[in-house]
């Protein structure tokens, strides 16, 4: 697996990064454990989770199942370069969401407790807090990096501005501020290009795309729908939008001899500014079916082409002013 530094950061990441988001509620500890094995083992070194995820197994259960595959020992915790998040609703109290000083610190002693770590190597704002500054914000981070509790800071789902507004209040404090931005993008969801994209580039943000297939609607839906009736009539449904787009893509896909799956991924990697896609399985089988997609080099022709089913963005202004 090839290797890649997180933004302008000096830490090395791989070109994909395992999503944890099923684990311990749609995947079983056992299997979580396996799928994290064998991840470590093709190279993929880069974890992503979160404090609420779990849900209905009860938040904070992924970082827990995480936790457990730590404390089994033969350096996986050294091998791994884990990002987790804050921001979401943990309780009812209203200090335990967002990204108050005190939510951040607390929230941040909680996701190590779970993931039974002294440190965690990229702490995350899952979402934009407009009703906190950043001054207090990196007050907080500060104080977690100088513990040693964290070693970078990310965000994901922020605005243009709000990556350079982040950056520049850290660059105030002398504070290295965001290394990382997780965004949803994909050839079906590319607003990113317009504002995000360049802003990230600029500041030496590393774009980590999540939802790289947007929900699997990239992954050779219909081919798969076909033999199933019912998946079919669900098909139906979640494709009414883009359905003209995705019958032109797999065609695409099948012409080349290519899954769709790895040329939505492939996409992914070859454009400037993305550090690793996330990939986010549930089995073993959909994890081992991710890994072609980064020995995949698509050709100028195939990208012209996809650029034309899946129109991008232009750089904004540029999009829409002369």
């Amino acid at each position: 697996m090839d290797q890649t530094h997180l933004g302008r950061s000096g830490l090395s990441v791989s070109r994909l990064c395992l999503g944890t988001m099923n684990f311990g509620w749609k995947t079983g500890r056992e299997d979580s454990h396996a799928i994290m094995d064998r991840a470590s083992a093709k190279g993929v070194n880069f974890f992503d989770t979160a404090n609420v995820y779990g849900f209905d197994q009860g938040k904070g259960s992924t970082e827990e199942v995480i936790g457990s595959w730590f404390a089994s020992g033969g350096g996986r915790r050294e091998r791994t370069v884990l990002g987790t998040k804050v921001y979401g609703s943990m309780s009812d109290w209203p200090n335990d969401t967002f990204l108050s000083a005190r939510n951040i610190v607390r929230a941040c002693e909680a996701s190590l407790r779970r993931l039974r770590t002294d440190w965690i190597d990229l702490y995350q704002f899952h979402h934009v807090d407009l009703g906190t500054p950043w001054e207090e914000i990196w007050q907080a981070c500060a104080t977690l990096v100088a513990q040693g509790k964290v070693l970078y800071v990310g965000s994901s789902n922020h605005a243009g501005w709000q990556l350079a507004a982040a950056n520049e209040a850290a660059r105030a404090r002398h504070f290295t501020g965001l290394v990382s931005e997780q965004s949803i993008y994909n050839l079906l969801v590319r607003d990113i290009e317009l504002e995000v994209l360049p802003a990230a580039q600029h500041y030496g943000i590393g774009v980590v795309p999540w939802s790289p297939l947007h929900g699997g609607l990239l992954a050779g839906v219909l081919a798969e729908a076909e033999g199933d009736r019912r998946s079919a009539e669900q098909a139906q449904t979640r494709l009414a939008e883009h359905r003209p787009a995705i019958e032109a893509y797999e065609d695409a896909c099948r012409a080349w001899g290519l899954a769709p799956a790895d040329v939505g991924i492939a996409w992914l990697l070859s454009r400037p500014g993305v550090t690793a896609p996330i990939i986010g399985p549930r089995t073993m089988e959909q994890f081992e079916g991710s890994l072609g997609a980064t020995s995949l080099v698509l050709e100028q022709e195939q990208l012209d082409r996809l650029d034309e089913i899946f129109p991008g963005r232009k750089p904004a202004p540029m999009e829409y002013a002369w």
